[in-house]
């Protein structure tokens, strides 16, 4: 495992026990490089990279006996790796376990110093009361000039290329906090962070090659902690962007792997199919099944073979490590539905141990609401076992709302779609986790979906922030930035005022047009109104079959009620307020949330054509 010298200083910053003798050390590197003592499971498997071929004996001192033992040792079957299983006890003093490695046919001899700090994070976990915020690192904001480029990564910085590295970090989306926080956001996920020194596309983030260690492109462990900091004191959350199905082909440890069962292998090179369906679907061959979990995503993104223990430990210890480092709240876990199935509800299950109240949601870009309520967890269908995944990203949702508000209204499209898709939620145990959202990194931008319509952008975010499930916003969208895929770097572009060139600073509101703080301010207000009124969030969603065009729903809280009707009309038209007496409360009379105004009816409300109503109603 070898880099130039510059990585290798920056990594002996970074991992706490490397041994102290540099020329003549035997342990270049442990995984993970630190770790806790008052864990519910106290054993950690250390993977040791060593620099010798002969055989390794390990040992504590006899202090160290008294706080930890080593429970196993196996040697790795390729390369130069040790499997140690260290049982923790109870806190060293000092926070050193202190190992000593002999050579079994030499004199070779280390002493590590191996660090076991307190277990210090109680992760907030997620609700329908948080809004997220969707940062695409590369491309948000500039913030440190001088980690452009290092001699050792593959990729540069090249702002002229489309799928090229911008330069965006940490220092950027710390120097922006305020202005999520001024948005109402309580809630920020990065996609990936951890290190992917690939040779293409490394700006994206998805194909870890050091599991361990930050991209310094994006910035470095004291960026990480000063924006984690900052966030604490704001009270965001913090959502983590994790990868379990592969990483990318140059990691350490495919590069070098410690037993090539860590992968999955077929004679030529075979990309999976993409189709989750065969996962539960009664009359898929087994050719089918198996290039779905066990294909590779792409050619430069190994599968990993998660029924193999030893890597399964690794990924669960990688996780809970870096709750603890990162101060995790939850986990958005990348392409969900390929890894071993059995190995995620494992993995669910042993973080919930150490931390109950931490929150995973999966991706699962699925079709049918079937299919995605299969992965989450005591939900009705999946009779194999419990995926104890508390949620998942709700495309089905999705799908409805980008489709029913611009097809023609029919018996399941248009409106009807929205509210079919609701109806469906029987089959989830919690639909209330579903992450909520009309854009993100990988899907084109909302306001081109509309074809740059803003009333039609204004409805679709009523619905996303008044509807059940926890909403995010992809960053941009606010300012209604625009950009379909073909490919999807269209829609990770620079926001502008991100970098020092450019023209505009939308992060300014005398900067912004007239109609990009309408829809700014829109949003603002959608947010905040939700954080206010808690209600909104524990209440009970209530939808009324649409008809003529039209749709009407409402969250009944205990006191208030928020009735949120729709008219895709050119005319205006009129909701009878028989039909929808239940959530009127006898009422008649409310107040629009969005203009403040008071609004009065009798046997009728009135909808104006092509326009909404967000009605709030005191019981």
């Amino acid at each position: 495992m070898k880099k130039s010298s510059l990585f290798l200083f920056t990594s002996l910053l970074f991992i706490s026990s490397f041994a102290q003798n540099q020329d003549g050390r035997i342990i270049e590197r442990i995984d993970p490089p630190n770790w806790y003592s008052g864990m519910e499971n106290p054993a950690v498997e250390l993977l040791f990279y060593v620099n010798t071929n002969e055989n390794l004996q390990f040992n504590l001192t006899k202090e160290s006996k008294s706080f930890a033992c080593i429970n196993s040792v196996e040697k790795s079957k390729l390369n130069n790796y040790y499997f140690v299983e260290l049982i923790i006890k109870k806190q060293p003093k000092n926070n050193k376990i202190s190992l000593l490695v002999n050579g079994v046919n030499s004199n070779a001899t280390e002493l590590i110093q191996y660090t076991v700090t307190p277990k210090s994070y109680s992760p907030l976990g997620l609700n329908q009361s948080d809004a997220i915020y969707l940062i695409f690192p590369d491309r948000f904001s500039n913030g440190d000039p001088n980690n452009e480029s290092f001699s050792s990564y593959f990729q540069k910085t090249e702002r002229n290329e489309l799928k090229g590295r911008r330069g965006g970090d940490l220092k950027g989306i710390i120097n922006h906090l305020t202005y999520i926080e001024n948005l109402g956001f309580n809630a920020l996920w990065l996609n990936p962070i951890v290190e992917n020194n690939e040779k293409v596309d490394s700006y994206h983030g998805y194909a870890t090659t050091d599991s361990y260690f930050i991209d310094p492109r994006i910035g470095s462990r004291s960026d990480l902690d000063h924006l984690t900091n900052l966030m604490s004191q704001k009270k965001m959350k913090h959502v983590w962007d994790v990868v379990y199905n592969h990483w990318g082909d140059q990691h350490k440890l495919f590069l070098e792997m410690p037993d090539s069962a860590w992968f999955h292998w077929y004679p030529n090179f075979t990309k999976t199919n993409y189709r989750a369906e065969t996962m539960m679907d009664p009359h898929a061959s087994e050719f089918d099944k198996s290039t779905m979990a066990n294909g590779w995503f792409d050619h430069h993104m190994p599968d990993l073979n998660q029924q193999n223990p030893h890597l399964a430990k690794y990924l669960i210890q990688n996780s809970i490590w870096w709750v603890e480092t990162a101060h995790i709240d939850a986990f958005r876990i990348d392409t969900y539905s390929y890894p071993d199935q059995a190995f995620m509800a494992k993995l669910n299950a042993s973080l919930k141990t150490e931390y109950p109240n931490l929150f995973n949601f999966g991706e699962t870009w699925v079709q049918g609401t079937p299919i995605q309520a299969w992965f989450t967890e005591g939900n009705r269908l999946n009779t194999h076992f419990n995926s104890q995944l508390n949620g998942v990203t709700d495309f089905q949702l999705f799908y409805a709302l980008t489709k029913g508000l611009t097809e023609n209204f029919g018996w399941e499209e248009g409106l009807r779609r929205i509210e079919l898709t609701l109806a469906h939620d029987y089959q989830y145990e919690h639909p209330e986790n579903l992450v909520t959202f009309l854009d993100n990194h990988d899907l084109p931008r909302i306001y081109s979906v509309f074809n740059q319509d803003l009333m039609k952008w204004k409805m679709a975010h009523a619905m996303l922030y008044t509807l059940r499930g926890i909403p995010c916003t992809y960053y941009g969208t606010e300012i209604l930035m625009t950009g379909f895929c073909n490919p999807d770097a269209h829609v990770r572009e620079e926001f502008p005022g991100g970098w020092d060139d450019h023209k505009t600073n939308l992060f300014k509101e005398e900067e912004r047009t007239a109609l990009q703080n309408e829809a700014f301010q829109f949003i603002k207000k959608l947010v905040n109104y939700r954080k206010m009124n808690t209600w909104m969030t524990t209440g009970k969603l209530i939808q009324f079959v649409p008809n003529d065009n039209t749709y009407v729903y409402a969250k009944k809280g205990d006191s208030k009620t928020l009735i949120c009707l729709y008219n895709l009309n050119q005319e205006v038209k009129q909701i009878h307020t028989a039909q929808i007496s239940e959530v009127l409360n006898g009422q008649t009379t409310g107040r629009n949330i969005l203009s403040h105004e008071n609004i009065t009816w009798n046997s009728n409300i009135e909808i104006p054509g092509n326009q909404f109503l967000l009605i709030e109603v005191s019981h």
